[in-house]
């Protein structure tokens, strides 16, 4: 399949991507190439293939979202350096 510039400028304009011409051809070679690939691609006979969507069977590794107590705000600021009304006080980062 064969892009023409009409094509190529009017999918930059979209993109908001500015071309110049040596660009225009370069870029319409290239995407012409990427389109007979996936011509040849869609001709593949895939009747009776199962979709793979994860070859290695990977199960979710995350942990059931489970209510608990909160912990004491005294503890949690026990082994802070310096604390303040209950906060952790830090170094100023943005001078």
């Amino acid at each position: 399949m064969t892009l023409s510039n009409e094509d190529i400028k009017y999918v930059a304009k979209l993109a908001r991507i500015h071309l110049d011409d040596n660009e225009l051809d370069d870029l319409s070679n290239d995407l012409s190439v990427c389109l007979e690939y996936f011509e040849k691609i869609n001709a593949i006979n895939t009747d009776g293939v199962a979709p793979t969507f994860q070859p290695n069977h990977l199960s979710n590794v995350m942990r059931e979202d489970v209510v608990s107590e909160t912990m004491d705000i005294e503890i949690v600021l026990k082994n802070a350096p310096e604390h303040i009304d209950g906060f952790f006080r830090i170094p100023k980062v943005i001078e």
